[in-house]
């Protein structure tokens, strides 16, 4: 039996260029192969938040981004190993809009912050349930 695992997170966009963008990161921790991660931010919720607001705190922390809630995405759902222990993931993501703040104000997890076009990450995201979440944000806005 795996054990369960809860986190939520954001794609946080922008639309004021002439591209919509959105953030992504690269986390100092790499992939079980030891490769960099290119992700959406994301983390467990504290106590009693809410997933909007866990979302909201790790979009803050990893990318340095204030940002708003526009609609949730949805659920990417995986399996992974730690410690051959056996984790079932659910990660809630919502579609985010930003409202302020500076890269430049990252957390210490995170190597990496920036812009890339919906569609780069749509397609050289990490993950594909992340890629997905990133198609839902394009389709949601009308950009893809």
């Amino acid at each position: 039996m795996a054990e369960a695992e809860f986190s939520c997170g954001g794609v946080v966009v922008d639309r004021s260029g002439s591209v919509a963008s959105c953030v992504v990161i690269v986390p100092t921790r790499r992939a079980a192969d030891g490769t960099k991660v290119v992700a959406l931010p994301k983390g467990h919720p504290d106590g009693d938040e809410t997933p909007e607001d866990a979302a909201l705190r790790e979009v803050r922390e990893e990318t340095g981004l204030e940002a708003r809630v526009v609609a949730p995405l949805g659920d990417v759902r995986y399996i992974y190993q730690r410690s051959g222990r056996r984790i079932a993931k659910v990660v809630r993501f919502f579609l985010m809009e930003a409202t302020g703040g500076s890269f430049d104000d990252h957390d210490h997890e995170v190597e990496v912050v920036r812009w890339v076009p919906l569609a780069e990450a749509a397609s050289t995201l990490s993950y594909p349930g992340e890629r997905e979440m990133v198609q839902r944000a394009m389709a949601a806005l009308g950009s893809g």
